[in-house]
């Protein structure tokens, strides 16, 4: 009888560690965002990439409408980059390699010397790291149109800059978007461990409804 009390215990403690076990990780919603009325009741709106066009490494245009319903991970860079893309490329090759057989799992890497990396320029850049359109889309196009979708909707650093090495800055960032179109994540890509953490929240990502 004396045991009983102690049983009970035990099995409480258990049965909460279980119950948070199973409590569903959430990813925050990043940037702006704004709230209005609806029936009385406030709504959120968050920040969310907006339309756009551009052409890949097949000469295919690809928009904010291939990207519906799917979640992907999206970069800067340029193909003659001396300093991180080289590193940035390795990660995402990972991601690449994990989710090849999901077609829910998109990348879109955006040129940031657009004059250079003509579609045909980017075919024998994506040729080299043995990917291809439509699960890595390396997108083109006007070079103003890419670096304000750089910085005011992903949040990141895309701009040509004569004092930086190669004549362009970026940054290294790799960015989560969801089926909405929403920023879920923005994480190091040139760091190993935080790469690990981009996989696990696209994981948590492919739960959500």
């Amino acid at each position: 009888m004396q045991l009983k009390p102690i049983a009970l215990s035990i099995l409480l403690a258990l049965s909460l560690f279980i119950a948070s076990c199973q409590e569903k990780k959430t990813l925050p919603f990043l940037g702006p965002k704004d709230t209005h009325l609806v029936g009385g009741k406030v709504d959120t709106i968050f920040h969310q990439i907006p339309p756009f066009r551009f052409l890949n490494q097949d000469s295919t245009w690809v928009s904010e409408k291939d990207m519906a319903g799917k979640i992907y991970i999206a970069d800067f860079f340029f193909t003659s980059c001396p300093t991180i893309c080289p590193k940035m490329k390795t990660q995402l090759l990972r991601i690449y390699e994990r989710y090849a057989a999901n077609d829910h799992i998109r990348i879109l890497s955006h040129s940031i010397d657009p004059a250079f990396d003509t579609p045909s320029v980017l075919k024998q850049y994506a040729e080299r790291l043995q990917v291809k359109a439509p699960r890595w889309n390396m997108l083109t196009g006007d070079k103003a149109a890419i670096y304000k979708l750089g910085e005011k909707s992903y949040m990141v650093t895309a701009q040509e800059d004569k004092n930086e090495a190669g004549g362009f800055v970026h940054s290294g960032a790799f960015i989560l978007v969801d089926k909405n179109r929403h920023v879920r994540g923005i994480y190091d890509g040139t760091q190993e461990t935080e790469v690990n953490h981009l996989i696990e929240d696209i994981e948590i990502l492919l739960q959500e409804k």
